[in-house]
């Protein structure tokens, strides 16, 4: 059987998610050639079909969902785990208008929900796409006034001698009671419904085992992670890994379905129904 293509980023979540998947242990499962890629590489390639599963940013799908729909199992939803906006002079949110920001892909989930936040509240300046893990040198060094950041940045930021400015998901949390939806999986539809319905539960299985036994992908996730300090990998799973990854469920659905409405509301994106 030729191998699906599976694309996901190389961040411990992903790695630990779909460790077991990518290594033949998930029984019936059909087997898969990995491609790891930045958010921002996963969602351009998904825009060209390139992939037959792919980890894409929720703020992409209006552009993607007529070659492929929304798995239920493997994405990151959750509460306590948004983007973060950093500076480097702990300057409030007002002097933020006009500012050079970087930030990590025009289509990520991160940089929708920071023009959402800034929408009649300041206007950014000059934005730039970088690839995520030199955005905290970039606004250290002063090149950028302000940095969105994303995955094991939330653990790290200090270190670089950040400041945080905003907190995206508490916003969003607390303007929508809902979680919040940063990383989808998508399935080509070319794959059919028994070949799309199989590869979801192969990886919902795939998440359960890692949860049974988080030995097995500690070398594979260390292997892969920007950040090699094994406290910061689980801590970084354990937020981004959770009951929603297991399977999105009606609240899961709920809030991509607000997010992607909103937006729309708003200009942002094209109107679409997951």
């Amino acid at each position: 059987m030729q191998p699906l293509t599976l694309g996901f980023s190389p961040c411990p979540n992903d790695t630990f998610v779909f460790h077991a998947l990518v290594h033949g242990l998930v029984d019936s499962a059909p087997p898969v050639e990995v491609r790891f890629a930045d958010i921002d590489v996963l969602n351009d390639l998904a825009a060209s079909a390139a992939l037959d599963v792919v980890k894409v940013s929720y703020a992409a799908l209006p552009w993607l969902l007529d070659d492929y729909v929304l798995l239920d199992s493997g994405g990151a939803v959750g509460r306590g785990c948004g983007p973060l906006l950093l500076t480097a002079d702990g300057r409030p949110t007002a002097a933020l208008a006009g500012a050079r920001v970087a930030v990590p892909g025009r289509r990520t989930t991160a940089y929708l929900l920071l023009r959402l936040w800034a929408q009649g509240a300041l206007e950014l300046g000059q934005v730039d796409v970088l690839p995520f893990e030199q955005i905290m040198p970039a606004v250290r060094d002063g090149r950028y006034d302000a940095g969105l950041v994303i995955h094991e940045s939330r653990f790290t930021y200090p270190s670089y001698g950040l400041h945080q400015a905003v907190d995206l998901g508490e916003w969003w949390e607390s303007a929508t009671g809902l979680p919040i939806p940063l990383g989808a999986i998508l399935a080509r539809r070319s794959l059919g419904e028994a070949g799309i319905a199989l590869l979801d539960k192969a990886i919902r299985r795939s998440v359960e085992m890692a949860w049974a036994d988080p030995s097995l992908s500690r070398e594979y996730v260390l292997a892969h992670s920007q950040e090699l300090d094994p406290a910061v990998a689980d801590a970084h799973i354990a937020l981004y890994v959770n009951e929603f990854t297991r399977g999105l469920g009606s609240e899961g659905r709920e809030a991509a379905t607000q997010l992607l409405s909103r937006a729309a509301q708003a200009g942002l994106v094209p109107a679409t129904a997951i």
